[in-house]
């Protein structure tokens, strides 16, 4: 499996962990950023619409296919721009949402990563920290097969994103 890797942004705290439990892993990072957490959030919540207007350069669209979008049970299509990685498509379902201590979880229902991971959840928690904010990722997965890497592609991206979306905050 040839996976690119994305550019990290300039200067987030990042720090990893993984964890084995039976087939099941999970990928940890926090990242901070100089936004505030309610902004920070909101823009977290309003991804849909958002992440393809802001960051063309890696998201060609993001679907509603059902749901707002933001729900619990709200399906969404993600389509990742040509070339961002072999990860082109991703279909998410959202499981979980707590707004007041701003977390969300969602799984890949459908798309490319799933042909590399049986299963994979993801979790996110933006929390304030000083004057900026705390935004803690992770996920789960159960790897189709050992020769699989563990998504570092995906945690790389999802730090990036969080770089890019604490710069475009910053510029409003």
């Amino acid at each position: 499996m040839n996976l690119q890797s994305v550019n990290k942004p300039i200067k987030p705290t990042e720090q990893l962990c993984l964890y084995m439990q039976a087939s099941i892993r999970k990928l940890e990072v926090d990242v901070e950023v100089k936004s505030d957490a309610v902004k920070f959030w909101n823009s977290i919540r309003d991804s849909s619409t958002l992440f393809p207007k802001a960051f063309p350069d890696q998201y060609e669209s993001i679907q509603i296919l059902e749901g707002d979008g933001k729900s619990v049970g709200s399906v969404r299509l993600v389509k990742f721009a040509p070339g961002v990685s072999t990860i082109s498509t991703s279909k998410e379902k959202i499981e979980v949402v707590d707004e007041e201590k701003k977390s969300v979880s969602y799984s890949v229902i459908d798309g490319d990563l799933l042909k590399y991971y049986k299963n994979f959840k993801a979790h996110l928690v933006v929390t304030p920290k000083g004057d900026g904010s705390l935004v803690k990722w992770s996920c789960e997965f159960d790897k189709a097969s050992e020769e699989v890497p563990n998504p570092d592609l995906m945690k790389d991206f999802a730090v990036k994103n969080f770089g890019d979306l604490d710069a475009y905050l910053l510029k409003a």
